[in-house]
């Protein structure tokens, strides 16, 4: 069997040092990376000089009016001819050097249309935030198929850019990321993924470091336009469970903090989980409205204006 190619996405927005880390460590993954493509976000902050001189790597620039978290990635598939297309968001850090030989591992199953890597959380990631990392990035990994929607509900639709990669003919026939998307342009394509009859898998072995402790204002920004994209697009998300879910998480996220005799922990775990339903509450029902009021509640401003 042919050695499968692949090439490296990463969309970047005022990029730091973070970033020569992460080329750094994909130039000594064990399984080799053909072309990465950089697509910058044009801003008042450059990226590394020294980038420009890696033979490998390719950059894009993109006006901030143009960024789309679903078009701009479409925009670097496009200009792959690689067998597998990976996608990184540039704070995600390869734990080791069998990242992305873990995830090519995946496609040894031909009905395997992409996999993603698991999320480990950072040396300051929050009790609460790390706790959730393990959640939803479990120890074991698992293929996914449009059947075992009665079991996980959207969770079955899982699937994370921070690091996931895509065999190239699958996503050109269906079409690729939506151009236009506030986001989670992820699950919405492992949506269609799923539909025509190929699977996903999540590969417990393959680990990127990446987490956030984002506040109780951002989380629910982020849980208003994830429900955005839900309410959008009905072909993928339509009458699939969502709900139960963040309840499931709650619930077990409290247990965990009672366990490590941590309990104070519970009033924030409490108030950040209102945040994000009311959120998610507000981004169902964001046609009924006012523009104003949208705006305060996205954290994509620009997906509006166009």
């Amino acid at each position: 069997m042919n050695k499968k190619t692949v090439d490296v996405i990463i969309p970047t927005y005022k990029p730091d040092e973070t970033i020569k880390k992460l080329l750094d460590r994909l130039s000594v993954q064990t399984y080799p990376v053909q072309n990465i493509f950089i697509m910058n976000t044009r801003t008042e902050v450059d990226l590394p000089e020294e980038l420009n001189q890696m033979d490998n790597i390719r950059i894009i620039q993109i006006e901030p009016e143009a960024f789309d978290h679903g078009g701009t990635r479409h925009r670097g598939a496009r200009l792959s001819h690689a067998d597998l297309i990976l996608f990184m968001t540039q704070d995600a850090m390869p734990y080791n050097k069998q990242l992305v030989e873990q995830l090519v591992k995946a496609f040894e199953d031909e009905k395997v249309g992409a996999a993603f890597a698991r999320q480990l959380p950072d040396r300051d990631c929050g009790v609460i935030e790390r706790y959730t990392r393990s959640f939803n990035y479990p120890e074991t990994g698992r293929v996914k198929s449009i059947q075992d929607i009665e079991e996980l509900g959207v969770k079955t639709f899982f699937c994370s850019n921070v690091c996931a990669i895509y065999r190239k003919d699958v996503y050109d026939s269906l079409g690729g990321f939506e151009k236009k998307t506030i986001f989670n342009e992820d699950m919405i394509f492992a949506g269609r993924i799923l539909q025509s009859g190929c699977k996903i898998a999540y590969v417990a072995d393959a680990e990127v470091i990446h987490s956030h402790n984002y506040s109780c204002m951002q989380q629910f920004r982020r849980n208003f336009d994830l429900a955005v994209s839900q309410v959008e697009h009905p072909e993928v998300f339509e009458g699939v469970k969502s709900e139960s879910e963040g309840v499931r998480l709650v619930s077990r996220t409290a247990g965990y903090l009672l366990k490590i005799r941590k309990p104070w922990l519970i009033i924030n775990l409490v108030i950040k989980s209102g945040f994000k339903y009311m959120g998610y509450k507000l981004g169902q029902n964001y046609r009924k409205l006012p523009q104003w009021v949208v705006l305060k509640c996205t954290m994509n401003p620009r997906y509006w204006a166009f």
